[in-house]
C-alpha cells in the first residue's frame, strides 16, 4: 500500500510505478514524447474546460450514464448473492474503450497531432478509435493480429467503414501482443505527427494511470447508482481482466473501501498448466518487462515472452496493467481465472436469463459470479461489469457451439 494517507488511490509514484511495477521501459525517440504526454495529461486534470468536453462528449456521444441493471431472472437462477451489471456494452461502440478514447484524442487534438493509431485484439478498441477520429477528422490507422482480424470480422468491417486503415499483423501468433508491438514501431517511426492511443492500463507511464483514470468514471458511476439502488456499497466487484481497463475503471474508486471485495477474472484459455495454453498472468506468470512497463507476465525461463490462448481476443494478451499487479502483490485484488468453456457457459446463461448478448471478455467475469453466487447469502451485492456486446463474438460462439451461420448465398461465415 501506498504510504501516502495509507491509501491504494494515489499512485503511480513521479516515476510512474505502483510499487515496483509500471515505469517507463522506452526508446530514447520515444522518451520525449511521453514526458510531454504526461505534461498535457498532468495540465488536462485540473482544466475544467478539458472536463466539460469530456462530460458533454460522456453524456451526449457515448450515452452515459451507462445503466446499473438488477440481473433479476439470472439472480433468481443462481439462487444466492443479488447480482448487478454495470451495463458498458451499452455505450456508442458497444463497450467500455470509448470513455478512454474520448480522453486521448482530446489531449492529442490539444498537442497538435493529426495521426491516431492505435492497437485492438477483439476491435472494440479499434471501433471506438476510429470513431472518435471520424468524429474529430483525424487520420486512423489500427493495428491488429492477423488471427484476430479472423475472428473479429464485424468490427474490422465497422473499422473500415469509419474510416481507419486496418493493418493485419502477422508476426508472432498474431493477436494482440503482436498488434501492440506494430503499433509501437510505428510511434518510433512517425514521432511528429502521431499519437498512440492505447487501448488499456498497460504501456510506459503515464497510459496506466491516464486509461485508468478516464476508465474510472464506470465505478464513480456505480457507486452513486448502487446507492441509490441499495442504499450501501456492493460486497463485491467482479470485472474480466486482459491488459485490465475496464476491470481497473470499475475497481478504482473502490480500492479504499476495505469492506468491498474485488475480483479480477483472467483468461484460463484451455486451463492454467505449464503448456500456457491461457493468458492468466497472475496465476501462471511471474513479472519481466512488456510494452514499456514491468508486470506480470507469460514468459519462459529465459524471460521470452509466450504466446497463450484464450477465445476471447479481447483477453489474448500474454501481460496485465502494472496498477493490477501491484493490487495483486498487496492482496487488495484476488484474481481468478476462467476457461474458455466456463466463459461459452456464462455466454448461454446470459443471453437466456437475461435477454443480454454479451462479448466473450465479460463472459469470464459472469462465469466467476455463477461459480460464486449460489453459496453467498441473498442479501449480498455483487456488481459485475458487463464491458462489451457480444456482436463481434456470435461467429466465434457459433462456431465452438457447433452451428452453421450461412450467408445469403449460403457460404459459411463461421
Amino acid at each position: 500500500m501506498n504510504d501516502l494517507f495509507n491509501s491504494f488511490m494515489t499512485g503511480p509514484d513521479d516515476k510512474g510505478r505502483f510499487g515496483k511495477f509500471g515505469g517507463r521501459f522506452v526508446s530514447e525517440t520515444l522518451m520525449p514524447l511521453i514526458l510531454e504526454l504526461e505534461e498535457q495529461y498532468e495540465h488536462a486534470k485540473t482544466d475544467p474546460e478539458f472536463w466539460a468536453e469530456m462530460d458533454y462528449l460522456w453524456k451526449h456521444y457515448v450515452g452515459r450514464p451507462s445503466p446499473l441493471y438488477y440481473a433479476e431472472r439470472l439472480t433468481e437462477e443462481l439462487g444466492g448473492a443479488k447480482v448487478y451489471f454495470k451495463r458498458d456494452e451499452l455505450n456508442h461502440t458497444g463497450a467500455h474503450k470509448i470513455n478512454n478514447v474520448l480522453g486521448q484524442i482530446i489531449l492529442a487534438r490539444r498537442m497538435g497531432k493529426t495521426r491516431i493509431i492505435a492497437e485492438t485484439g477483439a476491435g472494440q478498441h479499434g471501433v471506438a478509435t476510429a470513431t472518435v477520429c471520424a468524429k474529430f477528422g483525424l487520420k486512423c490507422v489500427v493495428y491488429m493480429g492477423a488471427h484476430d482480424v479472423e475472428r473479429q470480422k464485424p468490427n474490422v468491417f465497422r473499422m473500415r467503414l469509419l474510416g481507419a486503415e486496418v493493418v493485419p499483423v502477422t508476426s508472432g501468433r498474431g493477436t494482440l501482443k503482436d498488434a501492440m508491438n506494430d503499433a509501437l514501431r510505428d510511434w518510433v517511426t512517425n514521432v511528429q505527427e502521431t499519437f498512440y492511443c492505447i487501448g488499456t492500463v498497460a504501456g510506459p507511464h503515464p497510459y496506466p494511470a491516464m486509461v485508468r483514470d478516464f476508465q474510472a468514471i464506470i465505478g464513480k458511476e456505480t457507486r452513486e447508482q448502487i446507492m441509490e439502488a441499495e442504499g450501501r456499497l456492493p460486497d463485491t466487484l467482479i470485472a474480466a481482466i486482459g491488459g485490465g481497463s475496464n476491470a481497473m475503471g470499475l475497481f478504482y474508486p473502490f480500492l479504499d473501501d476495505k469492506d468491498v471485495g474485488i475480483i479480477g477474472v483472467e483468461a484460463g484459455g484451455k486451463g492454467v498448466n505449464e503448456k500456457m495454453e491461457h493468458c492468466a498472468s497472475l496465476t501462471g506468470g511471474r513479472p519481466g518487462v512488456l510494452h514499456g512497463n514491468r508486470t506480470y507476465l507469460l514468459q519462459d525461463e529465459d524471460g521470452q515472452i509466450l504466446e497463450g490462448h484464450s477465445i476471447s481476443a479481447g483477453l489474448d494478451y500474454p501481460g496485465i496493467g502494472p496498477e493490477h499487479s501491484w493490487l495483486h502483490e498487496t492482496g487488495r485484488a484476488q484474481y481468478v481465472s476462467i476457461t474458455d468453456k466456463e466463459a461459452l457457459g456464462a455466454f448461454e446463461l446470459s443471453c437466456r436469463t437475461e435477454g443480454i448478448i454479451p462479448a466473450l471478455e465479460p463472459c469470464h467475469a459472469l462465469a466467476h459470479v455463477a461459480k460464486i453466487a449460489p453459496e453467498l447469502p441473498k442479501d449480498h451485492l455483487i456488481v459485475m461489469n458487463m464491458c462489451g456486446r457480444g456482436d463481434k463474438d456470435i461467429f466465434t460462439v457459433a462456431r465452438h457451439l457447433g452451428v452453421n451461420i450461412a450467408g445469403e448465398e449460403g457460404r459459411d461465415l463461421g
